[in-house]
């Protein structure tokens, strides 16, 4: 990766607790905003210890990974994957053994040689507020929550919160995934009044998601039409501040010019 010295954002994707779609969120942000909005992405997996992103998009073979660069055993440079999506994928290792010597207090010192070289940085955090998420989170410069609509998962969102406040982090805000609008599922409002942070996207829950999964891909990859989708792409509307080229508007364009 050439030096091209970009203005990076880098982003950490954090939820309170497992199972509520984090990292579904943080790869098809990436998959988005490389193949939509042409930007040059690169996803982190900083959950060092249960590690899953590589699995997710398929990837299972990778000499190098986080933990080597953790153990000062190679430059992050070197532990960078290109997806054939077009973004690229530092993973953490499968291997329980590659534990062994990692300092997870050293992933703010290696994510510094990022800046200057890519658009976006994407830190898909551990769950929860163990080391390994306040190492991720002290990497980070803005933050998106993921949350479900239930006041279980809620509530850990609330603490995660708190933490980034005395981090003195910024937080972009909620993502309320997995959404039905169902009665008994807390709303957009509630959500915003209980975090006092704004909900900026809301995903439904989507069997396309689960298909995706099990096909090692983004949801927005393997079906760019499906609601999620077309939610998540919301989503990267909103971080970027731009508004994603359709058809149409190419077509508009396209006739702008030619007259």
């Amino acid at each position: 990766m050439a030096r091209k010295n970009k203005k990076t954002r880098v982003i950490g994707v954090i939820s309170g607790k497992g199972g509520v779609g984090k990292t579904t969120v943080a790869s098809n942000m990436a998959a988005i905003l490389t193949k939509e909005f042409k930007k040059d992405v690169v996803i982190v997996d900083c959950n060092i210890t249960t590690s899953h992103l590589s699995l997710s998009l398929g990837m299972y073979y990778c000499p190098v990974t986080l933990n080597h660069v953790l153990r000062k055993e190679k430059h992050i440079l070197e532990s960078i994957y290109d997806h054939p999506s077009g973004m690229k994928i530092i993973p953490a290792s499968l291997q329980l053994e590659e534990l062994e010597g990692v300092d997870i207090t050293e992933l703010e010192n290696v994510i510094e040689h990022l800046k200057g070289k890519t658009d976006y940085v994407i830190l898909d955090v551990a769950p929860g507020l163990g080391r390994e998420a306040y190492a991720a989170l002290r990497a980070s410069e803005e933050i998106i929550l993921v949350t479900n609509p239930n006041m279980p998962a809620v509530a850990d969102i609330i603490k995660s919160k708190d933490v980034i406040k005395e981090m003195e982090k910024y937080p972009l805000g909620v993502v309320l995934n997995m959404y039905n609008d169902h009665s008994y599922e807390l709303s957009k409002k509630e959500v915003e009044v209980l975090t006092d942070l704004p909900v900026i996207a809301m995903i439904p829950t989507d069997k396309n998601v689960a298909i995706s999964l099990n096909e090692k891909m983004p949801v927005y990859l393997h079906k760019p039409g499906s609601s999620s989708s077309k939610n998540m792409i919301r989503l990267v509307e909103h971080l970027t501040g731009e508004k994603r080229e359709t058809f149409l508007s190419k077509l508009l364009k396209g006739l702008s010019f030619s007259k």
